[in-house]
C-alpha cells in the first residue's frame, strides 16, 4: 500500500507531468507548524535534506514556522542529517515530570535549539550559498503585547473570534516578522496578505528568531528582545502562518511542501474551521502528504502531537515518539521508488 500521497496544483502537475520529478524543479520548500507532529514524516524530511537536495546548484529559498523553522535549520546547515538527529533525539528525550511553567519550558527549547545549532550551525545557515532561509515569528499588538496570563487569554480569545469573521482581522493582534537572509532575492521579503515586515536572518539573533517562531502563547513564555527587530512580545509563527496560505512567486520554479496533512490551515486560528482551506495560493506546488493507512499504522493510528505529553508519561511517549519516527522511514522509501522508477505521474493528483 502507498504511504505517500503526491497532491499538485494545476501548474505543478503539468510540470510534472512534462519533466519528472527532480530537484532543479524546485525553487521554493515549505514547512509547516504543528509541534510534534513532524516526526511523523522525520524519514521523509531525512530523504530530501540529506539525498535529494544533497546537491543543489541554484538557490532554494526556505520558509518554515515553528517547529517548521526547525527543520529547515537543519537542512541549512552544513551537515544537515547530523542537525537532523540532533534536533530528533532531544526534541524527542523532552522531560516534563510535572506540569511545567512556561518558562520552564522555553529553558528547555532553549537547550533543544542549543544542540541543534551547534557551536557553527547558525554561521553556517546565514552564510549557505544556495540555501536562503526565511524563519516566521509574530509579535503580539494590543493585549497580545501585554504581560500576563490574563490578558493574552483575552487577546488571544479577541484574536480567534474577529478570525471567524476574516482572517484578514489577524492584522489588529498580531504582526508577521519574517527574518531571512539575501533579502533582495527574498520572494517572501514583500508580503501582503497581512502586516508583514522583513529582518536580516544574522548570526547575533538566530537562537532568539529560532525561539521566538516556536514560542507557542501560554506553553512558552514570548521572546521580547530580537536584535535588529524592535522590542515587543514576540510569539509562534505558526498563529498567522500555520501551513501557509501566502503568494508562492517566486520568478521560476515549483515550491516543495513536505506536510502531515493534504488539507492547509492558513493560520492557528483556522484548524477547527474547515471552510478555511488554503488553496488558491499552491497553483505551482507539490505536497507530499501521509496516506491515512500510513497514518492508521503507526502507534495510536495517529501523528504525534502537544497532547501526548499530557496523556503519556516522559518513557511512554519518549517510546511512542522514537518508533514513529523510525517507521516514518517507509515514506523516505516510496519517495525514493517514485523518484528512482521515473513513475510520478501515476500517483500526481489534483489539488
Amino acid at each position: 500500500m502507498s504511504s505517500l500521497r503526491f497532491i499538485a496544483g494545476p501548474k505543478a502537475f503539468k510540470t510534472l507531468n512534462e519533466n519528472g520529478f527532480k530537484p532543479e524543479l524546485f525553487s521554493q520548500l515549505l514547512a509547516a507548524s504543528g509541534g510534534p507532529k513532524w516526526i511523523g514524516i522525520a524519514g521523509l524530511d531525512k530523504y530530501l535534506f540529506g539525498e535529494f537536495f544533497k546537491s543543489l546548484a541554484q538557490p532554494l529559498h526556505t520558509l518554515g514556522a515553528s517547529s517548521g523553522a526547525w527543520r529547515l535549520a537543519c537542512l541549512a546547515q552544513n551537515n544537515p542529517l547530523a542537525a537532523y538527529q540532533r534536533l530528533e533525539d532531544l526534541y524527542i528525550g523532552q522531560r516534563y515530570d510535572s506540569k511545567p511553567t512556561a518558562a520552564e519550558v522555553s529553558t528547555q527549547v532553549k537547550g533543544i535549539l542549543g544542540g541543534l545549532l551547534g557551536k557553527q550551525g547558525g554561521a553556517e545557515i546565514v552564510s549557505n550559498e544556495f540555501i536562503n532561509s526565511h524563519y516566521i515569528a509574530c509579535r503580539g499588538r494590543h493585549l497580545n503585547r501585554v504581560t500576563g496570563k490574563a490578558p493574552l487569554a483575552l487577546g488571544l480569545a479577541v484574536a480567534a473570534a474577529t478570525n471567524l469573521v476574516s482572517r484578514k482581522s489577524l492584522a489588529w493582534h498580531f504582526e508577521r516578522y519574517v527574518f531571512g537572509v539575501q533579502q533582495s532575492l527574498s520572494p517572501f521579503s514583500k508580503l501582503t496578505d497581512l502586516p508583514s515586515q522583513f529582518c536580516g536572518l544574522s548570526v547575533d539573533n538566530i537562537h532568539q528568531v529560532l525561539l521566538a517562531t516556536g514560542s507557542i502563547p501560554w506553553v512558552l513564555a514570548p521572546v521580547t528582545e530580537i536584535k535588529g527587530a524592535p522590542n515587543g512580545h514576540y510569539y509562534d509563527g505558526g498563529i498567522t502562518d500555520y501551513h501557509f496560505d501566502i503568494p508562492l512567486t517566486a520568478p521560476t520554479g515549483l515550491t516543495l511542501y513536505p506536510h502531515f496533512f493534504p488539507r492547509m490551515s492558513p493560520g492557528w486560528f483556522d484548524k477547527s474551521l474547515p471552510w478555511r482551506d488554503a488553496k488558491q495560493n499552491y497553483d505551482n506546488a507539490l505536497i507530499l502528504a501521509p496516506t491515512d493507512t500510513y497514518i492508521r499504522s503507526l502507534p495510536h493510528s495517529k501523528l504525534p502531537d502537544r497532547n501526548d505529553f499530557t496523556h503519556f508519561d516522559s518513557d511512554s511517549r519518549i517510546q511512542y515518539w522514537r518508533k514513529t519516527a523510525a517507521m516514518s522511514q517507509v515514506l523516505a522509501d516510496d519517495l525514493a521508488d517514485v523518484i528512482d522508477k521515473k513513475s510520478l505521474a501515476g500517483r500526481l493528483e489534483r489539488l
